[in-house]
Order: C-alpha cells, then structure tokens, then sequence
C-alpha cells in the first residue's frame, strides 16, 4: 500500500515540472520553454526597431504624406507606399544622397531633408522626381553641389540650402549661375559662402560667379593668412533654429527657442509666423517688412515692452496678431495704422495702463468695427484696475457736466461781450464731443472783430 501511494506521489510530482518546461541555468522558467530574460530582451529590441523605423502616414487637405523625421534613418525604406505626396525625413543620419535614391515616389511634390549630416548629394540623387516642387537641404553639412542636380526637377519652386558650408571656388560655378537666373528667384536664398576666407559670408544669389574661378583671387587666398583678413564677427542666425514648413502652407515654427531679437533673414512667403514663448522684449521698425505674405503673426509670452511705430509695415495682408502674455501697458500713436486688413487682435494678460496714452487704441478699434480683439483691461491705476478699457474712455470726461460747463461758458461770454449763438456754438462742440464719448480740445475762441456796446 505504501508503495503504491509513493508511486502515485512520484506521478504527480513529473507531471507538473512537465507543466512548467525546462529549467534554466539561473534557475528561472519560461512559457513555451523559452527563458524569461530572452523574450524580455527580445520584446525590446522589437519596440526600438519600430520606433526608428516606423513612419508617421496621413492625409491632409487631400494631400498623402509621410512624417519620418527623428526617425535615425540613413537611407530610405523600399516598403514605404510609393504614392505619398509628401515626404518628411529631417532630423534624422542622411549623410549621402545616392543615384535614383528617391526615383521610386514618382509623385513627391515635396521633400524634406533638413537637419542631417549629408555632405554629399551625387548627379542623379533626385531622378525621377519630374513633380517636386519643394525641396529642403537646409541645415547640413553640404560645401559643393552641381548644378545637374536640379536639372530632373523642372517645376521646383523652393530650394532651401541655407545653413551649408558652402564652399564658394570653382566647383560651385555652376551652381552659383543657376540660382542667379531670374526666373529662379525663390532658389538659394539665404545661403552663404564659408570659404575662402575673403568670400565668406557673401551670398550665393549675389555673389559674382566670375571671381570663383579666378585663379589670382584663389592665389592671393593661398599666400596671405587668414589671420591678416579682417575678421568677420559672426552673429548666432536665428533661422538655423526655426523650423520651416511649406505644406499644406508656407510656415515657420520659431516658438520657444530662447530667442531675444526677430531673425533678420526669414523667407519672404510664409504666410504665419510663430516666435511664442522666447525673449523678445522690443519690437523695432520694419522688422517684418518683407513678409509680404504674412497672414498669421504669434508674438504671445515674450515680456514685450515696446512697440516702435512702423513695426508691422510691411503687413498688408496680416489678418491674426497674438500679442497676449506680455508686458505691454500701451501703443504708441500709429503702430497698427499699416494693418489694413487685421481681423483678430489677442491682448490677454498685459498690463494695460489706462490714462491718455490707453486712447489710441481704442480709436483705432473704434474705427475699425471689423477686428475681433479681447483682453483689453485696465491694470493700472488702481481705481481703474479690472476695468474694460473702453469704459475708462467713456467715463473720461465724466467729471464734466454739460450743464457745467455751458454754465461757465455763458459766464464767460459774458464777460468777453460773446453773443448767444457764439454760446450755442460751442456748447455743439462740447455736446458732440459727449456724443462720441471721448474728450475733445476746446477750441481757442477767436477774437470779434466788432466792438459789442450795450445801451441801457
């Protein structure tokens, strides 16, 4: 009987480390027989293949794209669909851009390929792209590219290389001469030669191509060290750290990158703006006069103090201006007089001041009754604070009574020998000041000509 039971105990023990698969060296188990540590180590390797490989596909505005920035890439995947519209490969180890590279998207009307490390870009890299419009090289690391380049992609519109040690000697003719012809007049802005040293900072657009191949020039550069050249002070550009998009519409993402001035070189046709949260405390003439086609404009929390006159000039067609969360207490007389066709106005959270400098802005958002605005409230003095601003200006002259003052405007008629309707007159003067609710000058009485002689 004993035996029997021990063998029933032997049983049962078999039957369930069967259940529990072999054991590993460490001691510990895993489903299926596989060990613990294994599929952990598997599962990660999995996810991270996913997340630098896998892209981003949408659909916008009827317009197929495809985000693969941040992504670590070094060269493009053969899986990816082939009828995309938009390609999105910034930020990632581009280095060089091979022969028919990008030859199977044959409908690519955009590409963008900022923020690498490509130093190399061969004659037929862009074969096959007949419908590209838009491409972005900006941001890398390129100091020579021929012209051939180009030539597979005769409906390009913008060619963004800025930001490219550019070296400006004879290999670069070609290209210097394509970007100069008129009709090219969006290509190659805002690039600019680091080397040689007496070149270095000329733009491309402008450069002279003749002096590339110029052997004395080259010669002279050769001898003379570049510590007897003048230096060139180099201000850190801004641009370098906006991000620029041009679809479904030409915009620039400058938003919280630390920045304390306007960038002086942004591309003229983007049609919004954002410079949000940075350190822009002034705001100086002319400063966007070149962004002709501005539509949206965010200034929002930069602790702006300041805006001269002439600031917006250029703005003609700007219909959204975000100057909320800032340190503004009022406008100086005609800093909106060149947005024509303004539509909204964000003023949240400034410091508004109501005394007589507060006026002008409410003229001007009186006589244009077709801007949306808020956030205009008074901060200060104290016995105005949280008050509308538009209730300040109503109450201006509150203090005045009409009868008042057509009491001392009698008193002194009086005493100047005035007539009644001289009274009268002014006393319409002052009544249509009241009617408009904002205060107007009393104008200086002009002296009669005729001597008034009462007879008793």
């Amino acid at each position: 009987m004993r035996f029997i039971i021990s063998l029933l105990l032997l049983l049962l023990i078999c039957s369930a480390e069967a259940r529990k698969g072999p054991r590993s060296k460490d001691g510990e188990r895993g489903p299926a027989g596989k060990l613990k540590g294994i599929v952990r180590g598997r599962g990660r390797a999995g996810v991270m293949r996913r997340q630098t490989q896998e892209c981003t596909e949408y659909t916008e505005a009827g317009e197929k794209y495809l985000d693969c920035q941040g992504r670590q890439l070094t060269s493009v995947m053969q899986n990816w669909p082939r009828d995309i519209q938009h390609l999105i490969l910034s930020r990632n180890k581009f280095k060089v851009l091979r022969d028919n590279m990008f030859a199977q998207f044959k409908k690519l009307k955009s590409l963008d390929l900022q923020q690498n490390a490509i130093f190399m870009v061969e004659d037929h890299a862009f074969s096959g792209l007949s419908k590209l419009t838009t491409l972005l090289l900006q941001h890398n690391n390129l100091k020579s590219v021929s012209e051939e380049v180009l030539v597979p992609m005769p409906h390009l519109i913008y060619l963004r290389i800025y930001d490219n040690p550019w070296s400006c000697q004879c290999p670069l003719d070609g290209l210097v001469r394509f970007l100069q012809v008129p009709s090219n007049r969006n290509l190659g802005n805002y690039a600019k030669c680091a080397e040689p040293a007496s070149l270095k900072g000329e733009k491309l657009k402008t450069l002279k191509a003749d002096v590339l191949c110029d052997e004395g020039t080259k010669a002279v550069d050769e001898e003379d060290p570049p510590a007897t050249l003048p230096s060139i002070k180099k201000n850190p550009e801004a641009m370098s750290l906006c991000r620029v998009q041009y679809f479904p519409q030409p915009r620039m993402d400058c938003s919280n990158k630390n920045m304390s001035y306007i960038p002086s070189e942004m591309p003229s046709e983007m049609h919004k703006i954002d410079l949000s949260r940075n350190g822009i405390k002034h705001l100086r003439p002319k400063q966007f006069l070149l962004s002709k086609d501005l539509k949206t404009l965010n200034l929002s929390s930069n602790n702006l103090q300041q805006i001269d006159t002439a600031a917006f000039s250029g703005l003609l067609h700007l219909h959204d201006l975000d100057l909320s969360n800032n340190s503004l207490r009022y406008f100086q007389y005609g800093v909106l007089e060149d947005l024509y066709f303004l539509r909204t106005l964000l003023l949240d959270n400034n410091p508004w001041t109501c005394d007589y400098n507060i006026h002008y802005l409410v003229y001007w958002l009186k006589l244009h009754p077709g801007v949306s605005y808020r956030g205009l409230f008074c901060s200060h003095p104290a016995e105005f604070r949280g008050w509308r601003v538009e209730d300040y200006v109503k109450t201006y002259n509150g203090e005045c009574p009409i009868d008042k003052q057509t009491e001392g405007i009698d008193n002194e008629a009086a005493e100047h020998g005035g007539s009644e309707n001289e009274v009268q007159g002014v006393m319409g003067e002052m009544a249509e000041g009241q009617g408009i609710l904002l205060p107007q000058p009393i104008k200086k009485k002009e002296p009669s000509p005729y001597e008034i002689i009462r007879l008793s």
